[in-house]
């Protein structure tokens, strides 16, 4: 299936009130077919580790092509400016946190990006650098928890940003931290609670939304099944 008939494919399952729907999610790119999450991945299974079908559906400024684009990339292709690129291209959550659950976490330079974005001031490349902590607490499983408490100190150093898209993500990244261990879940509790004591708005919100789920007794018993 060639480009152009993905590009029909779309435009016949499109969804105006799901378009609608979805700019109260907070949704709003500046194109979009209204498809819904499922059916994009239902499609991406027809292509596999493509990466130049990839870069052409990127090229398209459409939410689905490049949702698609993300899922059907081979992140060993991937490169740093290519990371770069797409990141510097992120306008809503949404296409930013599909490329790190999708792609971005996959690649050899995953980290390497976490220090780079989460250092930068443009808005949707700070919370793909949070998102990046997040989604590799949940998916890289053989890392060292070493990595992760260093990351901590990020975490606490970028809690002062207001932004909404910016703390929001802070914050997912601190309780995926949390939620990855028991030592970890500790850890993250003791950061949190120093986070908490920052003069900053942001901070508070930050630490005593993720203080609230990492003690709470669901938690920590589903912790320590794992």
């Amino acid at each position: 299936m060639t480009v152009s008939e993905i590009i029909t494919t779309f435009k016949k399952l499109s969804s105006p009130e799901d378009i609608e729907g979805m700019a109260r999610f907070g949704i709003t790119p500046e194109h979009t077919y209204g498809l819904r999450m499922p059916v994009i991945k239902k499609i991406a299974k027809n292509y596999k580790n493509d990466h130049e079908l990839a870069l052409s559906l990127w090229d398209i400024n459409t939410r689905e092509t490049r949702i698609l684009a993300s899922l059907v990339d081979d992140p060993k292709l991937v490169t740093q400016k290519q990371m770069d690129n797409w990141a510097a291209d992120f306008d809503y959550w949404e296409i930013c946190d599909q490329c790190c659950i999708n792609l971005f976490r996959k690649t050899r330079f995953a980290y390497d990006k976490v220090y780079q974005w989460t250092n930068e001031d443009k808005e949707f490349v700070k919370r793909a650098g949070f998102a990046l902590i997040a989604v590799l607490a949940v998916h890289d499983k053989k890392q060292d928890d070493e990595i992760f408490i260093k990351l901590l100190n990020i975490i606490e150093r970028e809690s002062k940003d207001n932004r909404n898209f910016v703390k929001k993500a802070v914050n997912w990244a601190l309780r995926q931290i949390g939620k990855r261990n028991v030592k970890l879940n500790k850890i993250a509790i003791d950061k949190a609670e120093e986070i908490d004591k920052i003069d900053s708005k942001s901070a508070h919100w930050i630490a005593k939304n993720a203080l609230k789920e990492l003690k709470d007794e669901k938690t920590i018993q589903r912790i320590k099944k794992k």
